[in-house]
């Protein structure tokens, strides 16, 4: 296992067999040994910073109806709300002058916000704060709707892939979804120039080991500048709700995998980590995570995006509590800065 370690950190690469060896691997001494290198790897390309994203949920109003998610179009239970324009701008003034230089406008897939109502947004965030970077996080879009936003100032795009095996992307999916989209979408973005960031949920449902070695190496042909994994967690209102949630010590191996693969990507230690562990997300960071998305949302509308349940928001996922992420992020050795926080080119 060493080895396989060894070779992962020179070559950025390893065999699928060696990959689920790795995975399989339970040994503790084997996973600390793949966290210190995670952590050397990181640490050799953005030193000890952490960056801040504010992340803004303005809207979790949504037209997909996917298996595992809270906000699902089908849930009757969820409290739908939907941001004006005015209420996002108040979400960066008060992140800007609590020193967050990127902002995150993350929401479900709500026909509202038309072209020409992003654009707009976008172009005010910029107006107002020229040396931020903006995120959005809108789902799939048309190529000519994302060069539009792009046009308009967006620099960065996440969308998760969720599974690279179409098999398992149509279990967690209606039919009304393709597999084939959502990678159509990941190129297009690609093309157009984003930062762009995928991703997949560590856990899901029908998941196994060669699906997500599978996700490994379709990163490593995407090459995107972001990576959001996360552990499963069931939401009650869908048809997962039985399910058992993702392991915190899969994810963990798996963001240490992801830093010696791709040694510059930007590398968040998830929300979902922080509610599955009180210090899940120290405890990414110390697996080579760089990135944390405190919540600017209203206080008012951050229990009604709910994807999953009991997701943390209150406390230290305010924003408005950044002291104490800072002290949290301290304890583990690093310390928050207030830039962009942009990926770094080799």
């Amino acid at each position: 296992m060493y080895q396989i370690i060894d070779r992962l950190e020179k070559d950025r690469y390893a065999e699928k067999d060696e990959l689920i060896a790795l995975l399989n691997c339970d040994s503790e001494e084997v996973r600390s040994y793949l966290f210190e290198r995670a952590r050397r790897v990181r640490e050799g390309v953005y030193g000890n910073e952490v960056y801040i994203r504010g992340l803004i949920e303005f809207t979790n109003i949504c037209k997909n109806d996917c298996y595992y998610c809270g906000i699902r179009k089908s849930n009757p239970n969820a409290n739908r709300y939907r941001l004006s324009k005015e209420e996002i701008l108040s979400c960066c003034k008060n992140g800007y002058e609590l020193g967050f230089r990127t902002f995150v406008l993350q929401g479900g897939e709500d026909g509202y916000f038309s072209d020409a109502v992003l654009e707009d947004i976008i172009k005010e965030i910029k107006r107002n704060y020229p040396d931020c970077a903006i995120t959005l996080s809108v789902g799939e879009r048309s190529r000519d709707s994302y060069q539009r936003l792009f046009d308009a100032g967006a620099d960065r795009y996440l969308l998760r892939h969720e599974t690279a095996n179409c098999g398992h992307y149509h279990m967690l999916h209606p039919e009304s979804m393709s597999y084939e989209n959502r990678m159509q979408c990941l190129k297009d973005l690609k093309e157009i120039g984003y930062q762009v960031g995928a991703g997949f949920m560590v856990g899901s449902p029908y998941q196994k080991t060669e699906y997500l070695v599978e996700d490994l190496l379709f990163l490593k042909e995407l090459n995107p500048h972001m990576i959001g994994i996360g552990p499963f967690i069931p939401h009650q209102q869908t048809e997962f709700a039985n399910q058992k949630q993702g392991s915190l010590t899969l994810t963990l191996t798996l963001l240490a995998i992801l830093r010696l693969m791709f040694p510059n990507v930007l590398l968040p230690a998830t929300t979902a980590l922080g509610t599955i562990a009180p210090n899940g997300r120290e405890l990414g960071l110390l697996a080579g995570a760089n990135v944390v998305m405190p919540n600017l949302s209203p206080v008012s509308v951050r229990k009604k995006y709910e994807l999953y349940d009991n997701k943390i928001c209150t406390g230290d996922e305010a924003a408005e509590c950044i002291q104490c992420l800072t002290q949290r992020v301290g304890s583990v050795g690093y310390h928050i800065v207030t830039d962009r926080g942009d990926y770094k080119a080799e």
